[in-house]
């Protein structure tokens, strides 16, 4: 997992509540045991005029121009400013994994769903919360004047764009495991030569168990 300490980039305005599990990526692309492949279907209901279907060549497919991750103004976004409750619906982490494919390294909104806010962490997609006015503010100033860019600072918690700074709360282990860039494997692996040592000192004094392993 990549380290994340400070980003800055264009920030798209997704001014939207509710929006679902199956709207960031439908049921129909969750067949791949892959785990990469997902950006390019990253809202495909709306993104497209068409039905996306798994193994379609996307860059030939009608774009939907009234979508806002369309608009000339956001493209190559990587800061999406959403609507309250983002991230309902199913609990599939494949949402996540196509946000992060689609080129997002962070999301900033009023609340998430529990199950999407923890997958992201998982991840390395860092889910902002900030209060509905401080949303609305950052709205209304991307509407003024779109394409502007936010930067992040995981270390100080702070949000900047427009000249306005928001602050942020992050729970103190999430902040270590994204500045770290340690996934679930990397904690593992970050106590490795202890696992040995248990391991090597359990099958000393119980070698039966090496027939086991």
């Amino acid at each position: 997992m990549d380290k994340f300490v400070k980003h800055t980039g264009v920030a798209v305005a997704l001014n939207r509540a509710n929006v679902d599990t199956d709207a960031i990526i439908p049921k129909q692309f969750l067949k791949s045991i892959k785990r990469t492949g997902f950006g390019v279907h990253l809202f495909d209901g709306w993104r497209y005029l068409d039905e996306g279907q798994p193994g379609v060549d996307c860059s030939k497919r009608p774009l939907n121009p009234e979508f806002e991750l369309n608009r000339p103004e956001f493209k190559g976004g990587t800061v999406l400013v959403a609507g309250p409750n983002f991230g309902c619906g199913s609990s599939r982490e494949h949402a996540p994994w196509a946000l992060q494919q689609y080129g997002f390294k962070v999301i900033v909104a009023p609340s998430y769903a529990d199950i999407f806010f923890n997958n992201c962490f998982k991840n390395g997609l860092l889910p902002i919360v900030l209060k509905e006015e401080e949303i609305k503010r950052i709205f209304a100033a991307i509407e003024k004047s779109p394409g502007l860019t936010m930067t992040v600072d995981l270390e100080s918690q702070q949000v900047e764009i427009d000249s306005m700074r928001f602050s942020f709360d992050v729970e103190p282990f999430r902040k270590h495991c994204l500045m770290n860039g340690l996934d679930d494997i990397g904690l593992t692996l970050n106590h490795a030569d202890e696992i040995k040592a248990f391991e090597a000192k359990r099958l000393a004094s119980q070698p039966w168990l090496a027939n086991t392993i």
